[in-house]
């Protein structure tokens, strides 16, 4: 159908949203824009390359909320749409709502972790299932609190304003506010990477513990602010409007035509952006970068801002074509944006020239941009045709199962992209077991640099010999938790790695056994190292101090060189394994088992009674060569390229026909406006008494 664009787009000012209420409305795009996708993509991402946990199993749990929201989000539009409050039926829930997303997002991060944790499992399949079943779980409330203010959210904007683009106006904002937010969501993985958030020996999962707190901290007063700010003029008029059984709701959303083309088009859509960002996220890391996380994490943050950069710009373009090519029209070039960025991946994911992907970043955006903003206003024209034809509002009920269908395609997405990352031979357990090793040399540097400061060497025998009673009575504690660990390893089922390479089975156990020995060897001499310091009288000699300092130097690193060498063999014997395992790439595996064959070698040659600023250049060189035992086959690499540029571009083809199912016109829209209104005031006046909050 031919699209009418000759038609009054003249405003009424009854229908205007004045900038205070645009600007309240327009931070609850946060959460939807911003936070909803960070949970999404990071989890995943995270889970996989810093956790060591299947892509697979990680795209099935981010399936399971989906599901459950297919029950939820229904019961949450539909108790919206009847709630009756002083305060309307909308604003509780973005306080409540808005509360729990930020409490919840903390929660996803506390993933119980490390050694001590893994030791309380007799395997390492059962370690990593508890840690799959506590994303779950915090996801599933998580996501629950999503919807809890997110549905409410998009309902009232539906309903603050009648006309045709002063309700794409009001969205626009959303989208303005929560690209805005997203220019600093993109660094989250790069924040959480810095030693700063994450400690000397920790990962991005340590890191994003301590900004999700940031985040919450923001979170919180906004959503007081946008409870006590935004009204709801219609709120008089609905609070009249007899209250409608669950099922009558969506048997009545079900069976309107345009709301099925439009959600299809979108949950397609949907689709195709969660496999650009999943997917694209590896990319940059991985093949780009090969393997180089800091670097990777850095271009994914300039990669992101230019994103949300581009999302905050497009918005004055969207305001500008959709009046003059009508909304389905401005749909079907989103859509042609979509497909024009990914084949530009072609030539743009180049190792040579990393910046060049910020062009397909811009024309993404933009068009993703276009379509989610345009999506949720054309929801608001659905529902005024529905009123017509029905006269009753359901804002709630068709924006929940609109949000759903998004919610879905980003669930699939996650869960096919999880299947295909198993598909490509993507390694997750080689990268976190050189995460392991590159925070034992971490903090092994950073002990070397605490001894060679201002409490240490460098600064008053007095300030040295405290420092050394906290770094002995540290070094004891964690050579015992150590202790702990080996011995329940010691007992433990060996993997499938060591069964595949019959050398390593024993050479593993002796190891164990060895790094028993050695560590209660260093408990035993630093507990008469610690008798020795308290043996002191209030005022010993300098030359006391300095000899005391050379030996306890070398026993404070010892477990920490015990647990470094022990990490590097697992790696060692997991690359020889995989090489076994599969017949693809057997080039790639020779080269980088002979590196980490080289690593393993100078890390048994390491002694701790080294001078420190040897010790700490040798191991500076050893952590700067561990990155590049995190480069994935070119097979994996080729594939995943392949599947993130292929599968958006197939998707798209799919939404554009659905798109051209949508009938519901810019001139059809504005007769069943008028219509509503002639009705409205056909109808006879009644006496209300309106809440002074509605």
């Amino acid at each position: 159908m031919k699209e009418e664009t000759t038609v009054d787009r003249n405003t009424r000012t009854e229908d205007k949203i004045h900038f205070s209420q645009l600007a309240a409305y327009g931070a609850g795009g946060i959460i939807p824009i911003a936070l909803f996708n960070v949970a999404g993509i990071l989890v995943g991402l995270m889970g996989n390359i810093s956790l060591g946990l299947s892509a697979f199993w990680l795209g099935a749990i981010l399936i399971v909320p989906r599901l459950w929201d297919a029950l939820s989000d229904p019961i949450i539009g539909h108790l919206s749409d009847n709630t009756r409050s002083r305060w309307g039926r909308r604003r509780p829930y973005l306080l409540l709502g808005g509360i729990a997303v930020a409490l919840s997002f903390v929660v996803i991060w506390w993933i119980p972790k490390g050694d001590l944790v893994h030791s309380w499992f007799p395997t390492d399949s059962g370690y990593q299932a508890f840690q799959l079943v506590y994303i779950l779980i915090s996801l599933l409330i998580f996501f629950t609190a999503v919807n809890i203010f997110e549905i409410p959210h998009g309902a009232l904007g539906m309903e603050m304003t009648t006309d045709y683009h002063e309700r794409t106006r009001l969205f626009s904002a959303k989208s303005f506010v929560g690209n805005l937010f997203a220019m600093s969501t993109p660094w989250l993985f790069a924040l959480a990477s810095m030693e700063i958030f994450k400690g000397p020996g920790g990962n991005e999962v340590d890191g994003m513990r301590y900004v999700s707190i940031l985040i919450a901290a923001i979170l919180i007063p906004l959503s007081f602010w946008m409870f006590l700010k935004l009204r709801e003029p219609g709120f008089k008029k609905v609070a009249e409007q007899e209250k409608t059984p669950f099922w009558t709701d969506m048997k009545r959303t079900a069976s309107n035509r345009n709301f099925i083309m439009l959600t299809l088009t979108i949950f397609t859509l949907a689709m195709g952006f969660n496999f650009v960002s999943l997917l694209g996220s590896y990319i940059p890391i991985f093949y780009i970068y090969g393997g180089d996380k800091v670097a990777g994490a850095t271009l994914l943050g300039i990669n992101g801002t230019v994103w949300a950069v581009t999302g905050v710009l497009a918005v004055f373009p969207l305001n500008w074509i959709s009046p003059r090519l009508g909304k389905r029209k401005t749909l079907t070039i989103a859509i042609l944006l979509m497909v024009l960025a990914q084949a530009s991946k072609i030539v743009c994911y180049n190792p040579t020239y990393p910046y060049l992907v910020l062009i397909p970043t811009v024309l993404l955006s933009a068009g993703m941009l276009f379509f989610f903003t345009l999506g949720s206003s054309m929801v608001g024209d659905i529902c005024d045709e529905d009123e017509l034809k029905t006269g009753h509002r359901s804002e709630g009920s068709f924006y929940s199962v609109f949000w759903w269908f998004i919610k879905m395609g980003t669930a699939l997405a996650s869960l096919i992209a999880g299947a295909l990352i198993v598909f490509t031979l993507f390694d997750e357990t080689q990268v976190t077991k050189v995460d392991s090793l590159q925070g034992n040399i971490r903090e092994l540097r950073s002990d070397i640099k605490n001894w060679e400061g201002s409490d240490g060497l460098a600064g008053t025998s007095t300030a040295l010999l405290a420092n050394m009673n906290k770094q002995v009575t540290k070094a004891i504690d964690e050579s015992n938790q150590y202790i702990r660990v080996l011995k329940k390893e010691s007992v433990k089922k060996q993997s499938e790695t060591y069964q595949q390479v019959a050398k390593y089975q024993s050479q593993r156990k002796s190891m164990l056994q060895q790094a028993l020995s050695n560590t209660k060897a260093t408990v035993g001499s630093l507990e008469l190292l610690q008798s020795d310091i308290k043996s002191l009288g209030p005022n010993p000699a300098d030359s006391v101090v300095s000899n005391l300092s050379k030996n306890a130097i070398a026993l404070t690193l010892d477990t920490k060189l015990e647990k470094a060498r022990l990490n590097s063999f697992e790696l060692l014997a997991h690359l020889e394994g995989k090489s076994i395992e599969t017949n693809k790439s057997k080039e790639h595996f020779d080269i980088i088992i002979k590196k980490s064959s080289g690593i393993d070698d100078r890390l048994t040659n390491i002694n701790s009674n080294m001078p420190l600023d040897q010790l700490d250049k040798e191991l500076a060189s050893i952590e700067t060569e561990t990155v590049q035992l995190t480069i994935q086959s070119p097979y994996t690499l080729l594939m995943m390229r392949v599947v993130e540029i292929g599968l958006p571009i197939l998707l798209s083809i799919f939404s554009i026909f659905f798109v051209l199912k949508y009938s519901l016109t810019e001139k059809r829209s504005h007769e069943i406006k008028e219509l509503l209104k002639r009705r409205n005031l056909e109808e006879p006046k009644k006496d209300n008494v309106s809440s002074p909050f509605s």
